[in-house]
């Protein structure tokens, strides 16, 4: 009995070894192929066939061991070097690596972003084509990878937080298909250099009071592009310079973990523990993983030789993590030399088969199109049309191209349709031109805003119900009687910004509404614009509807990074694959001060699109938009007018369910001399003009655009114009903003040059910020006399 006994235990050591030596050499296995895959990558750039490369070498066996401990329902907010991560995880192939190097716009080859962004920007799968959010419990999940250094790290701060919000509120336990009771974690990469940015910082700050399982790992290859790392960080050190963020027992704050780049082993031990510790405590962690290299230097677009010194290239050849875990399987008797080189050798040809296949896709339907297109000019040929010559020349221009783009196929039809002239020959020629246009545009121009059915542009604007007895409220009234519902509603729905949990915001839009859903849903945060808009997008990347508040639009401008490049771009830049359905809810126009009066509409309206842009006039259009932005998966801002809170209103008995649709606008007042387009509060000082201009017979129709992103989607502004013949536009924004934009939208876009009588005009404010004091204020901004003169001079010619 003791022998069989012996003998189990012997059999189970042996298989347990096994096992272990089948993991190491997979790993390993893993770490060649992913080599490989950043050498054969930059020769493609270099040979032409791809327009840039940047690549995750060096980075190989420390990505390898931290993807053994991401599990389904975790996060990864990481940047273009995590092509290991993506391989390891199972979340993107060598194929799809090489056919996203190729820019192949064919989504079936690359899923991540149909070409659309740069090599190694991986994203996976978040939103179905119904636009319903997928379960994203039982899968692993990359949120789309960025180039803007540490712009994943505010996203990244969202993430995390939606796991304690799962894991503690009540309202949230029966989305068990977005969290299983809060234990994922969100893995965030960075590269050393990239923790000087001010994002790194507000970020770890942030999580650090939030207490939440963010897992930050810094990759630490001495340098940021040329600049080497003790002129980026102080101490040297991104771990020595955090030890004052470092937590202690009764503080918050992070844990921090040292590792080497090419210690396999003592990595994946530290993570192991680090990572188990973290879903269970949810106190977040910085990894700063030391000594990584980088075999290619930065990217293709230079050679690390100018600015490394020859010592330390000997290092990072002797001290490359590849080579290091190749020594430490031979060392452990883990695998032969013979049985490694296989391996490198197979690694290499698997590489090679993907390239050349990835290649084939993206290749083999361009050559299509040129043959078509050659077929077509030789038709036109042979046939006469080519007078000149210049037919011949771009046929064979284009046949002699063997790498030939969709562009070079478009470029040669226009030569030759500039060349036919009135030929009866060139139809087939120009509906072949005007099929490329249009298959260019769905390859490059689709899916900016939502193309599912739940996009907000399919929503029409509902009857407002008033009971006979609905009572008159301030406008913050109205709102917070709003809010009230709707946190009754919905359960997904979270608000948060400054002031906004303890006091209801200042302007009262959420008074006593804390107290009565909970911390877990209606939150202050710390002064971090940044990292508000950050944490609002990451809570959108978990299924989360989160209304986050800037308190002022003035302070657009510290969170605009994040919605420019991340939340407006992400529908777009991943083809439908992933959504942000975040609400940023600000205030602005007529107030007292240089940053507490802002419209700055035109820096929006040109950073945003993607987003849409709501400008309600009063309260229950507002509520009405927040109520159609919360029922699709666009991005969107609503500027809420801050001289409005104190006006009365109706409380509508629909208010919850009440929508306005996205651009279309409303005429508030009718009239038949002059059309005034505006939105916001300023209406109120056009209404104002428009009474004194009623008595001097000049009737004014004053048209509410009501949201600039969409505008006037069925030119109803252009339908006021035909009957008036005369527009101005007026706008608090500075000359050429808003103003200008509304201006292009009607006079050009929806030929509304055709109908006018007079000059059409605009009004804005003026070209500085709005000076202080009421005279400030008034002189500032568009007021009621300026208004009446402009009217008249108008009407007088």
């Amino acid at each position: 009995m003791e022998n069989s006994t012996h003998n189990q235990s012997l059999a189970g050591e042996k298989l347990s070894f096994d096992k272990f030596r089948e993991e190491v050499l997979r790993d390993y296995r893993l770490a060649c192929e992913s080599r490989e895959v950043s050498l054969l990558g930059r020769k493609e750039v270099l040979t032409g066939k791809a327009k840039f490369g940047i690549f995750g070498d060096g980075k190989e066996i420390a990505q390898i061991a931290a993807s053994k401990f991401f599990q389904p329902g975790d996060f990864l907010s990481g940047y273009y070097r995590d092509q290991t991560f993506a391989f390891a995880t199972g979340q993107a192939t060598i194929e799809e690596f090489f056919s996203q190097l190729y820019a192949d716009p064919d989504t079936a080859n690359d899923p991540h972003s149909g070409g659309r962004q740069m090599n190694a920007h991986f994203a996976t799968a978040i939103v179905d084509k119904q636009g319903e959010w997928l379960d994203l419990v039982n899968r692993k999940n990359i949120a789309a990878g960025l180039a803007p250094t540490a712009g994943q790290m505010p996203r990244a701060l969202g993430m995390a937080l939606a796991s304690k919000l799962f894991r503690h509120s009540d309202a949230l336990k029966e989305l068990d298909h977005l969290s299983n009771n809060g234990n994922e974690i969100c893995f965030c990469t960075i590269g050393d250099a990239s923790t000087s940015e001010g994002h790194f910082w507000e970020a770890l700050n942030a999580a650090g009071v939030l207490q939440i399982p963010l897992a930050v790992f810094v990759w630490d290859d001495g340098y940021g592009i040329s600049v080497p790392r003790r002129m980026q960080t102080i101490k040297g050190s991104i771990s020595e310079a955090m030890r004052g963020m470092q937590r202690k027992d009764n503080t918050n704050g992070f844990d921090i973990y040292k590792v080497k780049a090419w210690d396999y082993a003592g990595m994946c031990e530290v993570f192991e523990s680090a990572i188990r510790r973290m879903r269970e405590t949810h106190i977040p962690a910085l990894f700063h993983v030391e000594e990584v290299t980088q075999p290619q230097g930065h990217s293709t677009s230079g050679s690390h030789e100018r600015y490394k010194t020859p010592e330390r290239l000997s290092w990072e050849r002797e001290w490359d993590g590849n080579k290091k875990m190749r020594e430490w399987i031979l060392e452990n008797t883990l695998a032969s030399e013979e049985e490694l080189e296989d391996i490198e050798n197979n690694a290499k040809e698997l590489v090679r088969q993907s390239k050349v296949r990835a290649w084939e896709k993206y290749i083999t339907p361009i050559k299509q199109l040129v043959a078509q297109c050659l077929g077509m000019l030789d038709t036109l040929v042979g046939h006469g049309a080519d007078t000149t010559g210049e037919i011949t020349a771009a046929k064979n221009t284009l046949a002699a191209n063997r790498e030939p783009l969709r562009k070079d196929v478009i470029q040669a039809l226009h030569k030759t349709i500039q060349a036919a002239g009135d030929s009866h020959l060139i139809a087939e020629v120009k509906e072949f031109y005007e099929q490329l246009k249009k298959e260019g545009y769905i390859n490059y121009g689709s899916y900016l805003y939502d193309e599912s059915p739940k996009s907000p542009m399919k929503i029409t604007t509902t009857p407002l119900e008033f009971a006979h007895d609905a009572p008159s409220m301030n406008g913050y009234e109205i709102l917070n009687h709003y809010f009230d519902e709707l946190f009754t509603k919905n359960p997904k729905v979270l608000a948060f910004g400054e002031d906004v949990g303890k006091i209801g915001d200042v302007n009262q839009g959420f008074s006593g509404l804390q107290n009565k859903y909970g911390e877990n849903r209606i939150f202050d945060t710390s002064i971090r614009e940044l990292t508000i808009m950050g944490q609002g997008i990451g809570l959108a990347f978990r299924g989360l509807r989160p209304i986050a508040e800037i308190q002022y639009i003035d302070y657009v401008l510290y969170g605009l990074q994040q919605l420019s490049d991340e939340a407006s771009t992400l529908y777009w830049r991943t083809k439908g694959r992933q959504a942000c359905p975040l609400i940023v809810r600000t205030r602005g126009h007529r107030l007292e001060g240089i940053w507490h009066s802002g419209s700055p509409m035109g820096m929006m309206l040109n950073a945003l699109r993607g987003m849409h842009i709501c400008v309600p006039r009063n309260m229950v259009q507002a509520a009405g938009m927040y109520n159609t932005l919360l029922s699709g998966n666009d991005p969107g801002v609503i500027v809420e007018c801050l001289n409005g809170y104190r006006l009365k209103e109706k409380l509508p008995s629909n208010i919850v369910d009440y929508k306005v649709a996205l651009g279309v606008p409303e005429v508030i007042r009718e009239g038949t001399d002059i059309t005034v387009v505006s939105y916001g509060s300023v209406l109120r000082v056009i209404s104002e003009a428009a009474d004194i201009l009623e008595k001097a017979d000049i009737s004014v129709e004053i048209v509410d655009v009501q949201t600039l992103l969409p505008f006037d989607v069925n030119h109803l502004i252009l339908d006021s114009l035909k009957k008036t013949n005369r527009i101005v536009f007026v706008d608090e924004d500075v000359p050429g903003g808003a103003a200008g934009y509304m201006y292009n939208k009607v006079l050009e876009e929806q030929g509304g040059y055709r109908w006018l009588d007079v000059s059409p005009r605009t009004i804005t404010g003026q070209a500085h910020r709005a000076s202080y004091g009421s005279d400030g204020d008034y002189f500032s901004k568009p007021n009621v006399e300026q208004i009446v003169d402009v009217i008249q001079e108008m009407m007088s010619e």
